[in-house]
């Protein structure tokens, strides 16, 4: 399933957006004494050298900066992509184009997501993630600059979009690939949980009713507030001490030939590679689901006859199931196992999915997305934390970009997808259809088992002491 599987209130990011087990044999004890910086020699090949003061139940002063600033930065996004539609409507009123602004976020995850990979793989994943973070702030602040100054256009706003999505691409990317350089392995559950929460209520639950109060007090205040958010997120990632390069290659490569390896080691990968087909089926079956809803779900001719605040609120019952979800995740996933955490995101996130085909009433729709949204954030805090564990870490920038790249390159063809059966099948058939297809996932788990997950956590572990 993955961080980005999700009833699509999920976010982009670190989206973006995050096991039980043995603690693996490179993890090191608490009172081993760890170096306080990261470089090629001794990085995340030596993942616990990195902080010191650590314990199990403490993830250390860098963790805290990286979690204040990816709260900063995730508040920043969801801000700027609820406030931006808000802005575009002063200058057109075709819902094509406003639509196309959220194509212009996503648009750069398709395009250059692999290319993030490798990048996060040859330099400073800090310095990385800062420069994406500068480039954002500095384009927005042009734009504000040019709406303050009546220079404002819908394309000035597409551009804007694209180029924002372009830095989000690459700041995402890094930000998963440098979190196993920040905490030790045992501590991947409870860091990519709490990651987790502060993105859920920045981006869902602050980020966009923030933006609506900021638009309605004045353009120049909502665009602006964004670029002060990322100066601040630049501003702690600056505090976070260490370099955190992957140890140097021998011999010099190209970036095709790196997206390659990388494409190769997910290939031949049995959990990674059966852990991103997942994600796409299952991301396909919820984006077919989640294209058609509103027309289901809205307006007195629909089936659930709901008005739009009415809609509103039962899509928020996925945010806070998610909310919850990142809450209990490290204890769940160590209750249950890593198979049964998994097994359980892809049963309930996929009933989820199909409950609009058997009831029209929205407290029991909402009950299921809520059940949906803490299954589903379980398994993907377990499934994130897996892949940061059994990947090579001068792999993992690539990795998790492959990942990403099928995670949402199958959510437009779900749409379309999901637009085509409503057209022929009708509303309810969509549902009914995608429920099932997302719960068949499951069928995954035969290759998913614990043994082979602890197998390949070990052998990473043996990799990575070479």
């Amino acid at each position: 399933m993955g961080e980005d599987t999700a009833i699509d209130t999920m976010p982009v990011a670190a989206r973006k957006s995050q096991v039980k087990g043995p603690i693996p044999a490179v993890a090191r004890t608490a009172s081993a004494a760890p170096s306080t910086s990261v470089t090629p020699e001794n990085s995340i090949d030596a993942i616990d050298s990195i902080d010191p003061g650590f314990s199990t139940t403490r993830l250390g002063a860098n963790f805290r900066r990286l979690w204040t600033s990816a709260a900063a930065s995730n508040l920043a996004d969801g801000i700027l992509k609820v406030a931006l539609p808000l802005v575009a409507i002063q200058y057109t009123r075709s819902p094509a184009l406003i639509a196309g602004l959220t194509f212009a976020f996503t648009l750069p995850w398709l395009l250059l997501a692999l290319t993030a990979g490798a990048v996060a793989d040859r330099v400073d994943r800090r310095v990385l993630m800062l420069g994406a973070n500068a480039v954002r702030a500095g384009l927005v602040a042009v734009l504000l600059v040019a709406l303050l100054a009546g220079g404002g256009s819908i394309w000035l706003l597409y551009a804007a979009a694209l180029l924002a999505g372009t830095a989000e691409t690459f700041y995402d990317t890094a930000s998963q690939a440098i979190l196993p350089q920040i905490v030790r392995r045992d501590q991947l559950e409870r860091a990519n949980s709490l990651l987790y929460a502060a993105e859920m209520t920045a981006f869902e639950f602050i980020g966009p009713p923030l933006a609506g109060f900021l638009v309605a007090a004045g353009v120049g205040i909502a665009i602006g507030a964004p670029v002060g958010l990322w100066a601040g997120a630049l501003a702690l990632l600056l505090l976070v001490r260490g370099t955190f390069k992957t140890r140097a290659a021998t011999t010099r490569t190209t970036l095709r030939g790196d997206v390659a390896e990388g494409l190769r080691y997910l290939a031949r990968n049995r959990p990674l590679r059966t852990i991103t087909v997942m994600t796409g089926v299952f991301n396909l079956a919820s984006s077919a689901a989640q294209a058609v809803l509103v027309l289901y779900a809205v307006g007195q001719a629909s089936a659930m006859r709901l008005t739009q605040q009415q809609y509103g609120w039962m899509l928020s019952a996925v945010a806070a199931g998610c909310l919850a979800g990142s809450f209990v995740a490290e204890r769940a996933e160590k209750a249950l196992g890593r198979a049964r955490a998994i097994a359980l995101g892809y049963l309930f996130g996929g009933l989820s999915v199909g409950a609009p085909a058997v009831t029209t009433n929205a407290y029991l729709i909402g009950a299921a997305y809520f059940v949906g949204g803490v299954a589903l954030v379980i398994g993907n805090v377990t499934t994130l934390s897996l892949r940061q564990r059994i990947t090579p870490g001068r792999l993992l920038g690539r990795i998790n970009s492959c990942h990403r790249l099928v995670a949402y390159g199958t959510k437009p063809l779900g749409a379309l997808l999901g637009g085509l059966l409503a057209q022929t099948l009708g509303l309810r058939a969509v549902f009914a259809v995608m429920g099932p297809l997302a719960v068949l996932t499951l069928l995954g788990m035969r290759q998913l088992t614990d043994k082979a997950m602890d197998a390949a956590v070990a052998e990473t572990g043996h990799q990575d002491s070479q």
